[in-house]
């Protein structure tokens, strides 16, 4: 399954680079990951506007903590799992429950449109497959998106979700046969 929401050739290669500043090595890892950042946060909190603040936030949170980097293993599992922790204290908000309505806002949708068909076909098949994700637990969301357009494996998705690896594995299996049963 490609990345929801983006184009999945453009796989990020995030990695630290000891020549590099932390600032510099920051800024180059969200260039390379942000839509694959948004397009999980969009998931998670329902709207492009949500999710555009929550990647914001994001930047922000991992840039004050950038003198911490050298101390990161994996840049990409550290910035997502900042980003679930905004977008898990964004839900947690009283203004964010209260504001929130789960619009009819439409998924992102990749920038080939030399085909009209093509893309009415890929975004009848993205609505889908978004109205599919928003019916999972939250658990089952974070496990899914992680691993899909977080390109994480199952034991860093444990260590962001900080829960045991066997969980995140029950978890995403339930996600999956749930998105199958309603795609089907």
């Amino acid at each position: 399954m490609s990345k929801l929401g983006t184009n999945a050739s453009l796989r990020p290669t995030v990695a630290l680079d000891a020549k590099a500043s932390p600032a510099e090595t920051l800024v180059a890892a969200f260039n390379e990951m942000r839509d694959e950042l948004v397009s999980t946060l969009w998931y998670l909190l329902g709207n492009q506007q949500d999710a555009q603040d929550a990647a914001q936030d994001t930047f922000l949170k991992c840039w004050r903590a950038q003198d911490s980097l050298k101390d990161v293993r994996n840049l990409r599992a550290w910035i997502f799992r900042v980003a679930l922790n905004v977008a898990r204290d964004q839900q947690r908000s009283a203004w964010y429950r209260k504001s929130r309505q789960l619009s009819g806002e439409e998924a992102p949708v990749s920038a080939d449109n030399s085909n009209p068909e093509r893309v009415a076909e890929q975004k009848e098949m993205q609505d889908q497959l978004r109205h599919a994700i928003m019916q999972l637990r939250q658990d089952e969301k974070e496990v899914f998106l992680l691993r899909q357009n977080g390109d994480l494996t199952f034991e860093q998705i444990a260590e962001i979700r900080r829960c045991p690896l066997g969980t995140v594995k029950t978890q995403m299996r339930s996600a999956l046969q749930k998105l199958r049963q309603k795609l089907s």
